[in-house]
């Protein structure tokens, strides 16, 4: 019996060593299909540098951990080009795999994270895919989508759609660090640079992020980053020479600050309890952009609405030579906006500080300093102070506090979600006015060139 117990034993043992972690070397399509479906966690799939016409899509349903990832890549940055009909389609339950310095220049709409993946990266790729469509979608959960560039669009559909299952968007999404560049204008709707969501998803919580991106020269259509998704966090991304707007589309609790926006039409706003600030504008058509509301999704009008806005703050933001600086547009039969907060920006030059064109019940408007603007418009003086901010650039070019402004300490109390500035500074009571906090903690944050971003950044 104890012969039997040790056999027994030492079998077990055996049965549960882990197999070693391997580099598997391959130059063929076919070859990376298979050494994708045979992967174990740990390996690394690299496929030769070279041009790779796919019939159809590449399937990866292989899963790592989180401490060994299955990685596949590229043998030098935009080395292995995939072309052709196919991509790579990540299906359940593929799980810890990393896609890493691939040019995708295949059909678009096939390359996806489906439903059902999860913990997945795409970093340091290159994506022009060809056609109508997306160049990428993650419909699956808890992805990363770093350092890579999307650029060169001349046709309908996104550079990234975000989607989900059912009802729920993909949740935990952290996409950063991101180039998109050259999205020519379409005629149509549906070419945003990122679409994050659709009105079917926008009461679903996506619990994501989106950071420290850079926009340039995009224009497929009038909006530029679509979000239809409740409580998604859009912060210190660069949106620079773009024609189309950062709108929140739909949906509910979205954190918008830290953002930079120059010559753009800026950002517009539908939806409930979003949280503006600390973001940064100069030269735009349009600073701040309130939706005038065509419908109250609360009290059962469609989610393809436009949703009145209700108890947003603005607040904290830095507007400088706009022509427009906090705008609500016309529309006929109009809901306007409720209980909107505005407050403690600063507004220099360009037209008036306010302009709005609907109704707006309940609005407080408090400690915004204003200068050089043609006038308050539709800003009550109660609200509002001229004075000279003393904004000077850095070297970056950025207007910034200086020592002496009266925008320093001007709110004596903390603001519930405001704690860091535009530059990714602490913000501690009394909180200054604008987007900038006049502080010597470290700058984390600042307005991004291309080459801080994209599949060559380090």
């Amino acid at each position: 019996m104890r012969k039997i117990a040790a056999i027994a034993f030492a079998f077990a043992t055996c049965t549960t060593i882990p197999t070693l972690a391997e580099t598997i070397r391959v130059n063929s399509i076919d070859a990376l299909q298979s050494a994708v479906t045979k992967a174990h966690p740990g390996d690394e799939i690299i496929l030769a540098d070279g041009v790779y016409t796919t019939n159809t899509d590449l399937t990866i349903n292989c899963s790592g951990t989180d401490a060994a990832h299955i990685v596949i890549r590229s043998a030098s940055p935009a080395g292995a080009e995939i072309t052709g009909n196919g991509g790579f389609m990540l299906v359940a339950p593929a799980k810890y795999v990393d896609i890493k310095w691939f040019k995708f220049t295949h059909k678009s709409n096939h390359t996806k994270t489906n439903p059902g993946t999860s913990f997945c990266r795409f970093t340091h790729n290159l994506f022009k895919t060809t056609g109508d469509g997306e160049y990428l979608v993650l419909a699956g959960s808890d992805h990363q989508v770093d350092y890579n560039t999307f650029q060169h669009k001349n046709s309908m559909g996104r550079f990234i759609a975000v989607r989900g299952q059912g009802s729920q968007i993909a949740e935990r999404l952290w996409i950063h660090h991101n180039y998109f560049n050259d999205f020519q204008p379409q005629k149509g709707n549906g070419a945003e640079a990122l679409q994050f969501g659709l009105s079917g998803f926008s009461m679903s919580s996506s619990n994501s992020i989106v950071e420290y991106n850079v926009f340039e020269a995009c224009a497929g259509e009038n909006e530029l980053i679509s979000v239809k998704s409740s409580a998604v966090t859009l912060r210190y991304n660069t949106i620079r020479n773009c024609k189309a707007q950062f709108t929140l589309r739909h949906g509910n609790y979205c954190q918008v600050y830290g953002n930079y926006f120059t010559q753009t039409p800026g950002l517009r706003i539908f939806g409930d309890h979003h949280n503006i600030h600390s973001n940064y504008f100069e030269n735009c058509e349009i600073g701040i952009n309130i939706g005038n509301g065509d419908g109250e999704v609360a009290t059962g009008s469609l989610l393809t609405c436009h949703d009145r806005p209700d108890s947003v703050l603005i607040a904290f933001n830095t507007l400088v030579n706009n022509r427009a600086n906090i705008l609500m547009s016309e529309r006929k039969d109009g809901l306007g906006a409720t209980a909107v907060t505005i407050a403690y920006n600063i507004i220099q030059g360009g037209d008036k500080a306010a302009d709005i064109r609907g109704t707006f019940p309940g609005a407080v408007w408090s400690g915004n300093l204003l200068y050089q603007v043609r006038d308050n418009g539709d800003m009550p003086a109660a609200g509002a102070r001229m004075a000279d901010p003393k904004l000077a650039k850095n070297n970056n070019g950025i207007w910034h506090l200086q020592t002496g402004s009266p925008a320093i300490g001007a709110c004596k109390q903390a603001i519930p979600g405001v704690s860091t500035d535009m530059d990714g500074q602490p913000r501690k009571a009394p909180l200054d006015a604008g987007a900038d906090q006049l502080s010597n903690a470290p700058v984390k944050a600042t307005m991004l060139n291309a080459s801080q971003t994209g599949y060559l950044a380090q």
